[in-house]
């Protein structure tokens, strides 16, 4: 067994910022690269970390890029103390980090398969990770789609890279927003099924479960990713389930329940499961599973 105490973080150095959105909810991403090398980690596209900023606190955050893009990022919205300490970090700076935590998507299994990525607002930033993933070993997976969304075009996080992987015809992308703007074509989310639009659009208004249903996203050969807020995915879920998905073909994450990472605080005990340990990925079939246990 390891002498290491896991509760201290390695010191990284903020070696990258990238304003993503802003306003009062704004999202930067940070690039950081450990100090000592010998600390450096090899992570999976799904896996947290814990990242403090010292002598103010510690909070838990999804890695927000994929391994094969050679680089440890986190994509950090500014809603509480600690984010708001982050974010008025400047390259250069010293973050602890912790982990990584987790076990990640299970990549392997899902080759050869249609891939849905959907996510909402933050719910981006996990996405983002093993989307990058997927599509750098695009020769392994079928067809790849990302339904992404969020209150308006502003709060859109990655858009220069999801641009170029559209452009690079990578990936099938779609984009959303909850408020209507000119060129932004309108869905009907009183009535999703009934929504029509012509094949060519990219942008339309209309909540992320409204154009899932629209698309009428085939679940033939097919899995999907959810992140994002709570009635983002449980909608999103719902509509899936009435295209004729299953439980075991929906993939989210439950990475913000977590707290110390190792399975000992119990603060992410769901039943008889350790978010930290056990996740933070699941299918929503295990989701179910374990809100029943409770």
């Amino acid at each position: 067994m390891s002498d290491e105490n896991h509760y201290i973080p390695h010191v990284a150095e903020i070696t990258g910022i990238m304003q993503e959105t802003t306003g009062e909810r704004a999202v930067k991403t940070f690039k950081v690269a450990f100090k000592d090398k010998s600390a450096e980690i090899k992570f999976k596209p799904g896996q947290t970390c814990m990242v403090s900023v010292f002598g103010k606190g510690e909070s838990m955050f999804a890695i927000s890029q994929s391994p094969t893009r050679g680089s440890l990022e986190f994509s950090v919205q500014r809603v509480g103390r600690v984010t708001e300490m982050l974010h008025e970090l400047e390259v250069g700076d010293e973050v602890g980090i912790r982990g990584p935590y987790g076990n990640g998507f299970p990549v392997e299994q899902w080759k050869g398969k249609n891939i849905y990525f959907i996510a909402g607002g933050i719910g981006m930033a996990p996405v983002r990770a093993v989307m990058n993933y997927v599509v750098d070993n695009k020769n392994d997976y079928g067809e790849l789609h990302l339904i992404y969304g969020a209150r308006t075009s502003r709060d859109l996080s990655f858009k220069a890279e999801i641009d170029a992987l559209e452009q690079g015809g990578a990936i099938d992308v779609r984009r959303t927003i909850d408020v209507e703007e000119p060129g932004w074509t309108l869905l009907d989310n009183k009535n999703p099924e009934q929504s029509k639009f012509d094949p060519s659009s990219r942008k339309f208004t209309g909540f992320v479960a409204t154009t899932v249903s629209a698309m009428k996203c085939s679940p033939d050969n097919a899995l999907a990713v959810i992140c994002g807020p709570p009635i983002m995915i449980k909608t999103s879920i719902g509509s899936l389930a009435k295209l004729g998905w299953k439980d075991e073909q929906i993939y989210t994450t439950l990475e913000n329940k977590m707290k110390c990472g190792i399975g000992k605080c119990g603060r992410c005990n769901i039943g008889g499961v350790y978010v930290c340990v056990d996740g933070p990925v699941f299918t929503y079939a295990q989701v179910k599973k374990m809100l029943n246990d409770q």
